[in-house]
Protein backbone atom coordinates (compact mmCIF):
# COMPACT_ATOMS: atom_id res chain seq x y z
CA UNK A 1 0.00 0.00 0.00
CA UNK A 2 1.39 3.15 -0.84
CA UNK A 3 0.53 6.62 1.40
CA UNK A 4 1.29 10.02 2.08
CA UNK A 5 0.57 12.50 4.91
CA UNK A 6 -1.41 15.50 5.03
CA UNK A 7 -2.81 17.98 6.96
CA UNK A 8 -6.61 19.55 5.90
CA UNK A 9 -5.84 23.03 4.24
CA UNK A 10 -8.46 25.87 4.45
CA UNK A 11 -8.68 25.74 1.10
CA UNK A 12 -10.20 22.27 0.98
CA UNK A 13 -12.96 22.77 3.24
CA UNK A 14 -16.31 22.96 2.32
CA UNK A 15 -18.82 25.66 4.31
CA UNK A 16 -18.59 23.40 7.37
CA UNK A 17 -15.17 23.15 7.86
CA UNK A 18 -14.64 19.65 6.80
CA UNK A 19 -13.00 18.30 3.56
CA UNK A 20 -15.20 18.94 0.71
CA UNK A 21 -16.56 16.31 -1.91
CA UNK A 22 -13.99 17.46 -4.41
CA UNK A 23 -10.72 17.77 -2.17
CA UNK A 24 -11.11 14.02 -1.25
CA UNK A 25 -11.44 13.45 -5.26
CA UNK A 26 -7.81 15.54 -5.84
CA UNK A 27 -6.47 13.63 -2.80
CA UNK A 28 -7.29 10.29 -4.22
CA UNK A 29 -6.35 10.94 -7.49
CA UNK A 30 -3.01 12.90 -6.15
CA UNK A 31 -2.33 9.62 -4.16
CA UNK A 32 -2.02 7.31 -7.35
CA UNK A 33 -0.26 10.06 -9.21
CA UNK A 34 2.56 10.07 -6.43
CA UNK A 35 2.67 6.40 -5.99
CA UNK A 36 3.24 5.88 -10.23
CA UNK A 37 5.66 8.43 -10.18
CA UNK A 38 7.82 6.81 -7.59
CA UNK A 39 7.81 3.45 -9.10
CA UNK A 40 8.98 5.12 -12.72
CA UNK A 41 5.51 5.35 -14.30
CA UNK A 42 3.85 7.98 -14.09
CA UNK A 43 2.52 11.18 -16.37
CA UNK A 44 6.14 11.59 -18.50
CA UNK A 45 6.56 7.66 -18.71
CA UNK A 46 3.24 7.25 -20.26
CA UNK A 47 3.52 9.78 -22.15
CA UNK A 48 6.34 8.61 -23.93
CA UNK A 49 4.70 5.23 -24.33
CA UNK A 50 1.29 6.87 -25.90
CA UNK A 51 -0.36 5.79 -23.06
CA UNK A 52 -2.51 7.33 -20.43
CA UNK A 53 -4.75 5.66 -17.73
CA UNK A 54 -8.22 7.22 -18.13
CA UNK A 55 -11.19 7.06 -15.22
CA UNK A 56 -14.44 4.98 -15.85
CA UNK A 57 -15.87 4.86 -12.52
CA UNK A 58 -15.45 6.00 -8.70
CA UNK A 59 -17.44 4.35 -5.64
CA UNK A 60 -16.43 6.79 -2.10
CA UNK A 61 -17.80 6.48 0.65
CA UNK A 62 -17.35 9.06 3.36
CA UNK A 63 -17.57 7.74 7.27
CA UNK A 64 -16.41 11.15 8.67
CA UNK A 65 -15.11 14.07 6.78
CA UNK A 66 -11.69 15.58 8.53
CA UNK A 67 -12.08 19.13 9.85
CA UNK A 68 -9.53 22.27 8.86
CA UNK A 69 -6.29 21.03 10.44
CA UNK A 70 -6.72 17.24 10.64
CA UNK A 71 -4.04 15.55 10.04
CA UNK A 72 -4.58 12.70 7.82
CA UNK A 73 -3.18 9.70 5.95
CA UNK A 74 -3.49 9.34 2.30
CA UNK A 75 -3.49 5.45 1.07
CA UNK A 76 -3.88 3.72 -2.18
CA UNK A 77 -3.36 0.69 -3.47
CA UNK A 78 -4.54 -1.47 -7.39
CA UNK A 79 -5.58 -4.68 -6.83
CA UNK A 80 -6.63 -6.10 -9.98
CA UNK A 81 -5.78 -5.65 -13.91
CA UNK A 82 -8.06 -7.22 -15.99
CA UNK A 83 -8.39 -6.74 -20.19
CA UNK A 84 -8.16 -2.75 -20.64
CA UNK A 85 -9.06 -1.99 -16.71
CA UNK A 86 -7.68 -1.47 -13.72
CA UNK A 87 -9.14 -1.56 -10.19
CA UNK A 88 -7.69 0.27 -7.37
CA UNK A 89 -8.95 1.39 -3.83
CA UNK A 90 -8.30 4.11 -1.90
CA UNK A 91 -8.67 5.65 1.74
CA UNK A 92 -8.35 8.83 4.12
CA UNK A 93 -7.26 7.80 7.71
CA UNK A 94 -6.72 9.65 10.79
CA UNK A 95 -3.21 9.48 12.69
CA UNK A 96 -4.85 6.58 14.55
CA UNK A 97 -5.56 4.39 11.78
CA UNK A 98 -9.17 5.10 11.58
CA UNK A 99 -11.13 5.07 8.04
CA UNK A 100 -12.50 8.59 7.53
CA UNK A 101 -12.91 7.89 3.52
CA UNK A 102 -13.05 4.80 1.52
CA UNK A 103 -13.53 4.14 -2.36
CA UNK A 104 -13.00 2.09 -5.05
CA UNK A 105 -12.29 3.13 -8.61
CA UNK A 106 -11.80 1.51 -11.57
CA UNK A 107 -9.44 3.04 -14.89
CA UNK A 108 -8.94 1.80 -18.40
CA UNK A 109 -5.68 2.09 -20.20
CA UNK A 110 -5.97 4.50 -23.27
CA UNK A 111 -3.58 4.21 -26.24
CA UNK A 112 -3.04 8.08 -27.22
CA UNK A 113 -2.13 7.46 -30.84
CA UNK A 114 -4.44 5.31 -31.73
CA UNK A 115 -7.62 6.68 -29.90
CA UNK A 116 -8.85 4.16 -27.98
CA UNK A 117 -8.18 1.60 -25.17
CA UNK A 118 -5.63 -0.89 -25.06
CA UNK A 119 -5.41 -4.14 -22.69
CA UNK A 120 -2.71 -3.95 -19.67
CA UNK A 121 0.37 -5.64 -20.25
CA UNK A 122 2.45 -6.72 -17.32
CA UNK A 123 4.91 -3.96 -18.43
CA UNK A 124 2.67 -1.45 -17.93
CA UNK A 125 1.75 -2.35 -14.62
CA UNK A 126 4.93 -4.94 -13.02
CA UNK A 127 6.34 -1.79 -11.51
CA UNK A 128 2.98 -1.79 -8.53
CA UNK A 129 4.07 -5.31 -7.28
CA UNK A 130 1.62 -7.05 -6.24
CA UNK A 131 -0.86 -7.09 -9.23
CA UNK A 132 -3.52 -9.42 -8.06
CA UNK A 133 -4.33 -8.16 -4.08
CA UNK A 134 -7.05 -8.36 -1.79
CA UNK A 135 -10.04 -5.90 -2.22
CA UNK A 136 -10.45 -3.73 0.36
CA UNK A 137 -13.63 -4.84 2.40
CA UNK A 138 -16.39 -2.82 1.37
CA UNK A 139 -20.01 -3.01 -0.07
CA UNK A 140 -19.15 -2.65 -4.22
CA UNK A 141 -22.04 -0.83 -6.05
CA UNK A 142 -22.13 -1.33 -10.03
CA UNK A 143 -19.99 0.86 -12.10
CA UNK A 144 -22.98 1.93 -14.44
CA UNK A 145 -25.52 4.58 -13.65
CA UNK A 146 -29.17 4.72 -14.95
CA UNK A 147 -30.14 7.25 -16.97
CA UNK A 148 -32.39 9.80 -15.18
CA UNK A 149 -36.23 9.64 -17.13
CA UNK A 150 -37.10 12.50 -15.16
CA UNK A 151 -34.80 15.80 -14.71
CA UNK A 152 -34.63 19.28 -14.38
CA UNK A 153 -31.76 21.48 -16.57
CA UNK A 154 -29.60 23.82 -14.54
CA UNK A 155 -27.58 26.38 -16.35
CA UNK A 156 -25.11 25.29 -19.31
CA UNK A 157 -21.37 25.39 -18.40
CA UNK A 158 -18.58 26.04 -20.76
CA UNK A 159 -14.93 24.10 -20.43
CA UNK A 160 -12.21 26.40 -19.79
CA UNK A 161 -8.52 25.85 -19.50
CA UNK A 162 -9.35 25.90 -15.37
CA UNK A 163 -10.81 22.08 -15.62
CA UNK A 164 -8.39 20.97 -18.49
CA UNK A 165 -5.31 18.45 -17.31
CA UNK A 166 -2.27 16.73 -18.73
CA UNK A 167 -4.75 15.18 -20.65
CA UNK A 168 -5.79 17.67 -22.50
CA UNK A 169 -9.43 16.94 -21.45
CA UNK A 170 -11.33 18.02 -18.53
CA UNK A 171 -9.94 16.36 -15.38
CA UNK A 172 -12.15 13.80 -13.18
CA UNK A 173 -12.76 15.90 -10.17
CA UNK A 174 -14.23 18.92 -11.88
CA UNK A 175 -17.24 16.62 -12.97
CA UNK A 176 -17.59 16.10 -8.98
CA UNK A 177 -16.63 19.44 -8.33
CA UNK A 178 -19.82 20.98 -10.87
CA UNK A 179 -22.10 18.16 -9.79
CA UNK A 180 -21.39 18.56 -6.18
CA UNK A 181 -22.42 22.25 -6.74
CA UNK A 182 -25.94 21.48 -7.34
CA UNK A 183 -26.40 19.55 -4.45
CA UNK A 184 -29.35 20.98 -2.41
CA UNK A 185 -28.08 23.34 0.63
CA UNK A 186 -27.31 21.78 3.84
CA UNK A 187 -26.85 18.36 1.73
CA UNK A 188 -24.43 16.38 3.76
CA UNK A 189 -22.83 13.22 1.22
CA UNK A 190 -22.47 9.97 2.42
CA UNK A 191 -21.36 8.23 -0.54
CA UNK A 192 -20.79 9.58 -4.02
CA UNK A 193 -20.86 7.00 -7.21
CA UNK A 194 -19.52 8.72 -10.88
CA UNK A 195 -19.68 7.19 -13.85
CA UNK A 196 -17.49 8.64 -17.05
CA UNK A 197 -18.50 7.93 -20.47
CA UNK A 198 -16.89 10.87 -22.58
CA UNK A 199 -14.27 12.81 -21.60
CA UNK A 200 -15.23 16.79 -22.41
CA UNK A 201 -12.53 19.66 -24.17
CA UNK A 202 -12.05 22.77 -23.87
CA UNK A 203 -14.76 24.58 -25.35
CA UNK A 204 -17.37 22.04 -24.68
CA UNK A 205 -20.63 23.17 -23.53
CA UNK A 206 -21.93 21.04 -20.35
CA UNK A 207 -25.73 21.28 -19.70
CA UNK A 208 -26.36 19.12 -16.36
CA UNK A 209 -29.36 17.50 -15.38
CA UNK A 210 -30.53 16.90 -11.87
CA UNK A 211 -33.21 14.34 -10.53
CA UNK A 212 -34.09 12.03 -8.04
CA UNK A 213 -33.14 8.10 -8.56
CA UNK A 214 -32.08 5.47 -6.26
CA UNK A 215 -32.61 7.16 -2.86
CA UNK A 216 -30.18 9.80 -3.83
CA UNK A 217 -30.04 12.44 -6.09
CA UNK A 218 -28.40 12.08 -9.71
CA UNK A 219 -26.55 14.18 -11.75
CA UNK A 220 -25.83 13.97 -14.99
CA UNK A 221 -23.51 16.07 -17.08
CA UNK A 222 -24.57 16.53 -20.93
CA UNK A 223 -23.83 17.55 -23.87
CA UNK A 224 -26.54 19.94 -25.74
CA UNK A 225 -27.84 17.26 -27.54
CA UNK A 226 -28.34 15.11 -24.52
CA UNK A 227 -25.07 12.52 -24.87
CA UNK A 228 -23.45 11.81 -21.27
CA UNK A 229 -19.69 13.15 -20.43
CA UNK A 230 -20.23 11.86 -16.89
CA UNK A 231 -22.99 10.91 -14.31
CA UNK A 232 -22.86 11.29 -10.38
CA UNK A 233 -24.97 9.90 -7.90
CA UNK A 234 -24.98 11.12 -3.97
CA UNK A 235 -26.50 9.74 -1.09
CA UNK A 236 -26.65 11.49 1.91
CA UNK A 237 -25.29 10.97 4.92
CA UNK A 238 -27.92 10.36 8.35
CA UNK A 239 -26.72 12.31 11.52
CA UNK A 240 -23.73 14.65 12.21
CA UNK A 241 -21.10 14.23 10.63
Amino acid sequence: MYTFDSRVRYSETDVNGTLSVTAAVNYFQDCSTFQSEDVGIGVRYLTEHGKAWWLSSWQIVFDRCPALGESIVIATYPYDFKGIYGYRNFMILDREGNYLVRANSVWFLYDLKAGCPVRVTEEDVRAYGDLKAEPFPMDYAPRKLARLKEYRESQPLTVTRHYIDTNHHMNNARYAEIAAELLPENFSVGELRMEYTKAAVLGDVIVPRIGESGGGITVELCSPEGGRYAAAWFSEKKGIV
